[in-house]
């Protein structure tokens, strides 16, 4: 497969979905955030990423260039979105990173499809409803961990700018709540059999706690965990320290 930098669509599973590949070499798939795009997730480390790598950056249903379609929003069903694309991409497997939401769909992918995934990037993910800190659930909250006014501004202008239905964002807003009200993340034997390598990353002032991040790293058979200082759940992606835990992660290559 050849490298580009122009946007493309897969016809998978009723979705056209958008994808977009940088680079050459290994296969990297980027899953970003909730409500969010791929290159608002993404854009500060991309060319990084895509220096020694094929990165394929997809945007999942409802999300940036993708139609919502009528169709519930699963964790089930974005994965298998996610295995469909790498069929139509003619690829077997390929390493896995993903941030928020894009983790958890990373984390579904891991679990239901072992044989698809090599190495596996997890930011900013929690794997149970009581991973992330209680304020995070309250909106009445007014607290540091959130997203900010600015950050919101971006979701809705990253979104306005590429979605099909410009106007949309609110009520896809609504429509994606319950990715985090019914979550009910994983068992203990399900994340065990996740025995590839994994890279755990949060901020230290992240919706996720740190001793939950620090449950699942002892959980997994083959993990690492990063907490990077004086960062936010919004800011984890968008820190240059990142790469420096991230780059030597993957560039150990390998099956797993």
């Amino acid at each position: 497969m050849t490298a580009t930098t122009q946007g493309a669509y897969a016809a998978v599973n009723g979705l056209q979905m958008y994808y977009e590949v940088h680079g050459t070499g290994r296969p990297l798939v980027l899953l970003h955030g909730g409500v969010l795009t791929f290159d608002l997730s993404f854009a500060a480390i991309l060319p990084a990423l895509a220096e020694r790598r094929q990165v394929i950056g997809v945007e999942l249903q409802g999300h940036g260039h993708t139609a919502d379609i009528d169709r519930p929003l699963q964790l089930d069903l974005l994965a298998s979105d996610v295995v469909a694309l790498l069929d139509h991409l003619g690829i077997e497997r390929a390493d896995v990173f993903g941030f928020s939401l894009g983790g958890l769909v990373a984390t579904e992918v891991a679990v239901r499809y072992p044989e698809r995934v090599g190495r596996l990037v997890l930011a900013a993910v929690h794997f149970r409803p009581d991973g992330y800190h209680p304020e995070i659930q309250d909106p009445a909250q007014d607290s540091p961990r959130l997203p900010t006014a600015d950050d919101f501004e971006q979701m809705q202008a990253a979104y306005a700018a590429v979605a099909p239905d410009p106007e949309g964002f609110f009520p896809f807003l609504e429509k994606a709540q319950p990715l985090v009200s019914d979550f009910r993340g994983w068992s203990d034997d399900e994340l065990r059999s996740i025995t590839g390598p994994v890279l755990l990353v949060i901020g230290d002032t992240d919706f996720v706690r740190i001793e939950h991040a620090a449950e699942i790293h002892a959980l997994l058979p083959d993990a690492r965990l990063a907490v990077l200082p004086g960062c936010t759940h919004m800011e984890v992606v968008r820190r240059p320290d990142l790469m420096t835990v991230v780059e030597p992660f993957l560039a150990r290559g390998g099956a797993g």
